[in-house]
């Protein structure tokens, strides 16, 4: 396995100018969108082990949660990044005229899950057959695609509260997740281990957990936005494949809910079923969007009806800052 420090000193290739090159530290501010946890890990780890540093950033963590809008600091110029949901958010910032542009993805897979009672179905399709809890915000996005794209009903789908009690109470219910969360906490309360469906793997082919920036600073500060995004590779990297030891620690300390077992589950669950590095990524790297995946989302939600056609999409993105391979060695 290549040093590490390899991939730290590649960062320091991006120093580009005298602020970059003499030393001086620029300190940016990036928002998460939740608590933190283990899906956070490679921008945690990039503080951690100063891969940030490296190539003249001090880069501060801002944690999300349920009573923090992060991106609204961001469209207020308080923070400098922020981490995104999937493509919808994307895509609704340029139907609001909101000049926020997605630089990266962190993740190849939306880790949305449907759960199910083990026996109860056997594939995504047979899930059509169990009464689905599923929230306000999930029915308006990916649901939409499961009954466009599959057939699923609204009949079917009952409001989901966040409280997993209804369905471990009834085997014919279903029940939206997010890969490490639900699964595991169905195994600790339930007592027994669901059927998972990723509806990333059943064609829902958004890119989640994105850098977001503003276009401004794209356009004012392009060495800085690629020492941002080229460092987060890097950490994505190092958090999944080395020494994540202070990362968690960091973690750990930003919530104090999250334990060390929790972070295992979570660790392993992105890397078998290839949230982070799958797809494009096994050949371009951690962090790449290409058109054709965006144009095939946006294709796919114009046929639900969750987004309008004619929609100037592109501007939503830009692939100048990943896809060129940095890091790639770390995972082999």
């Amino acid at each position: 396995m290549t040093s590490k420090l390899t991939y730290i000193a590649a960062a320091t290739t991006l120093a580009a100018t005298s602020a970059f090159a003499d030393g001086h530290l620029t300190e940016v501010a990036f928002g998460t969108n939740w608590l933190a946890q283990a899906e956070h890990g490679g921008f945690y780890q990039s503080v951690a082990d100063g891969t940030y540093e490296a190539c003249g950033l001090s880069v501060s963590i801002v944690p999300g949660g349920p009573q923090v809008n992060n991106r609204a600091l961001l469209l207020a110029g308080r923070i400098d990044y922020h981490m995104g949901g999937d493509l919808l958010q994307a895509f609704n910032a340029v139907k609001e005229g909101i000049p926020v542009v997605a630089v990266a993805a962190s993740f190849q897979k939306h880790p949305q899950v449907i759960l199910a009672h083990p026996g109860q179905a056997e594939t995504f399709e047979d899930l059509k057959d169990l009464e689905l809890l599923i929230g306000d915000n999930g029915y308006q996005s990916f649901y939409q695609w499961m009954m466009a794209a599959y057939g699923f009903t609204d009949e079917q789908r009952k409001p989901y509260t966040f409280n997993p009690a209804p369905f471990l109470a009834d085997t014919g219910t279903g029940m939206q997740g997010y890969l490490s969360s639900e699964p595991y906490l169905v195994e600790k309360e339930g007592g027994f281990e669901p059927s998972v469906f990723l509806i990333a793997d059943a064609g829902y082919s958004t890119y989640a957990t994105t850098i977001e920036t503003m276009a401004t600073t794209i356009e004012e500060k392009p060495e800085e936005v690629t020492c941002f995004v080229e460092g987060s590779i890097l950490g994505w990297y190092n958090f999944l494949y080395g020494d994540n030891a202070a990362a968690r620690e960091m973690i750990k300390a930003d919530n104090p809910e999250m334990t060390d077992d929790k972070i295992d589950f979570a660790i392993a669950k992105m890397i078998e079923n290839g949230i982070v590095l799958s797809g494009d990524a096994e050949e371009l790297g951690i962090g790449v969007m290409t058109d054709e995946k965006i144009a095939d989302f946006y294709n796919k939600m114009v046929e639900a009806g969750v987004i309008e056609a004619g929609l100037d999409y592109q501007s939503a993105y830009t692939t100048d800052f990943v896809g060129n391979g940095l890091g790639m060695e770390i995972a082999n």
